[in-house]
């Protein structure tokens, strides 16, 4: 069984003035809300959760959707929370602070 993982993904489009970079940013954004999988914007990465398998091919879709929005090259930081006994949850780890 796959339980529920969380992956800090923070997208770096390189070789792009700052307005072309944000627009793909924003790419790898609308990928991320397309997934149907829980997700957190933050001011320095999205926190996605969801099963491990579904999260590692949303990284793969990430990046092909930041290629289409005109990024030729990325620099893509990953943090991932995963055990393989329980379900990892965001709000286990923010939800005191809504």
């Amino acid at each position: 069984m796959s339980h529920t993982v969380n992956l800090a993904i923070q997208v770096l489009p390189t070789h792009l003035p700052q307005p072309e970079a944000y627009a793909v940013v924003d790419a790898a954004i609308d990928c991320i809300k397309a997934s149907g999988l829980e997700y957190l914007v933050c001011p320095f990465e999205t926190v996605i959760e969801g099963p491990y398998e579904q999260v590692m091919k949303l990284v793969d879709d990430i990046q092909a959707a930041c290629n289409k929005a005109g990024a030729q090259s990325l620099l893509i930081n990953m943090k991932l929370q995963r055990s393989f006994v329980k379900d990892i949850a965001i709000d286990d780890k923010i939800g005191k602070y809504k």
